[in-house]
């Protein structure tokens, strides 16, 4: 029965297995950008403006090192088609935000906003967070002040630095979202 819940879950036409495993390291030279590899693929991304860290903490700018996978699936509906991904997947709401809040008993989740609250807004202006992938990072156990908001997002068009996420390129992160599944392991470092 298990197994034919998670074949449900799966689209058809999303055609090749989910990966297995996708790879993220730093470039040489620059610890603020790398390279996501897997069989297959190869695309750059930008990484924490703290480069990767090995004990990250909350505002450090680091992107975590360890081995993580991917949760879900967050994408901007009021501005593009769900993507074909093995992820399980949630259009976001004006009202979605991300808690990063240590003192907060919702740290490190998403939690629902009213406007003219606090909070780390999903819905941006720009464009970073038009799909999100949400993985693993400090999620069991959450650990206050160990970071949160760790995401797969959209890259800056000058492929700056983010806060502690790995950024790409909207067709790098389409490409990878067809390959991608809930049991794919993303090790970072």
């Amino acid at each position: 029965m298990k197994r034919q819940a998670i074949s449900r879950h799966y689209p058809r036409s999303a055609g090749n297995r989910p990966l297995s495993m996708i790879r993220i390291r730093a470039r040489a030279g620059n610890s603020r950008q790398g390279w996501l590899t897997a069989p297959g693929l190869v695309i750059p991304v930008a990484l924490g403006r703290g480069g990767i860290l090995a004990n990250k903490r909350e505002g450090d700018g680091g992107t975590p090192r360890g081995t993580f996978h991917p949760r879900k699936l967050w994408w901007r509906a009021d501005r593009l088609s769900r993507p074909r991904t093995f992820l399980s997947s949630r259009a976001i709401t004006a009202d979605d935000a991300w808690c990063e809040d240590p003192a907060d008993r919702h740290y490190n989740r998403p939690i629902r906003v009213a406007r003219g609250h606090e909070g780390d807004r999903l819905q941006r202006k720009d464009h970073l967070y038009d799909f999100i992938v949400e993985i693993d990072h400090n999620t069991k156990p959450r650990v206050a002040g160990r970071g949160s908001a760790v995401f797969l997002h959209l890259a800056r068009d000058n492929f700056g630095p983010t806060a502690g996420c790995v950024s790409m390129t909207r067709s790098s992160m389409l490409h990878l979202l067809r390959r991608l599944g809930p049991r794919t392991k993303i090790v970072i470092g």
